[in-house]
């Protein structure tokens, strides 16, 4: 029996909310408990390749070169200082793919592709998202199993999560019906704080839980 995959998308289009880290501490932290783990950066500004030790400067292909000249992440899939964890590096090259991508057919399913001819060889796979709910963004939605949002206990707290919600429910409608919320992780926390405390109250009773 082959592996399950786990994969899971970390998107919030607020900037600054702790989504990379996110993405970086999960995959290093699970890879480090004995499970094979693939990171996928998405997000042009490439945070999260060099937040695991990649010199952008020295990668030859990225995920820009998966999604738009449909070469195997096999070739693209590079190693990292920790044995169980890999990347799909990206660079700034990424920055215009979104406008490249909107003449392309079945142009929300690239990178479910791409993943498909991979996948079974990790226990998990997780994309980090860029901050903005375009066709990367997207396109990390209908490759996943589950999302996770990742929310800074900050004032405006929950300003564009209503947006980021119906974009979730639109591709669970109409591209990925087993897509699935694998729930809101609240970052910066400090319960010293009243702030901290009401944010957390405000997330609950959004979700209503």
């Amino acid at each position: 029996m082959g592996t399950i995959t786990r994969i899971i998308a970390i998107a919030n289009q607020k900037g600054g909310v702790a989504k990379t880290t996110t993405a970086v501490n999960l995959s290093a932290w699970i890879s480090m408990m004995g499970k094979k783990v693939l990171l996928v950066d998405i997000d042009p500004q490439g945070n999260a390749t060099t937040g695991v030790g990649v010199d952008k400067e020295q990668v030859i292909n990225c995920i820009y070169d998966a999604i738009i000249n449909g070469i195997t992440l096999r070739k693209i899939i590079t190693s990292t200082a920790l044995a169980g964890l890999n990347l799909v590096p990206a660079t700034i090259e990424l920055a215009g793919a979104e406008v490249e991508l909107v003449g392309v057919e079945g142009r929300e399913r690239v990178l479910k592709q791409a993943l498909d001819e991979v996948k079974m060889k990790y226990d998990f796979v997780f994309v980090d998202c860029p901050p903005s709910l375009g066709l990367l963004t997207i396109n990390a939605l209908v490759a996943a199993d589950a999302l996770i949002i990742p929310i800074q206990c900050e004032y405006y707290a929950l300003e564009g999560l209503g947006q980021l919600m119906n974009t979730f429910k639109m591709v669970q409608q109409r591209l990925n019906p087993d897509l699935v919320l694998e729930g809101v992780l609240l970052t910066m926390f400090d319960g010293r704080t009243n702030l901290a405390i009401q944010v957390v109250d405000e997330v609950k009773k959004y979700f209503k839980e």
